[in-house]
């Protein structure tokens, strides 16, 4: 399943935000990550928030897009919508 994100690097603390809508309508998850954006920090920070929330090893999480930016495309293998909602509620 792909899962598209939203990230807020230096956000404070790890922490999903809910679910958030761009001007097309098309879904993300808000997160916002305590680590900085740099050399790959953040990115892989919402790996492993990820891999925790979900209960899932992070190898099973790549980033198939968004390296550089906030919006990102996140692959998880063999993952449910339901998944997705008992992790981070229903998205919009």
């Amino acid at each position: 399943m792909r899962l598209a994100v939203r990230l807020t690097p230096r956000g404070g603390r790890d922490a999903a935000q809910g679910w958030g809508q761009d001007h097309e309508g098309r879904v993300f998850l808000k997160v916002r990550i305590a680590a900085p954006p740099v050399d790959g920090a953040a990115n892989a920070a919402l790996i492993a928030f990820l891999a925790k929330a979900l209960s899932r090893p992070r190898s099973d999480i790549r980033l198939a897009a968004g390296q550089t930016g906030r919006l990102k495309l996140v692959e998880i293998a063999d993952l449910l919508e339901d998944d997705i909602t008992r992790a981070f509620g229903s998205p919009p």
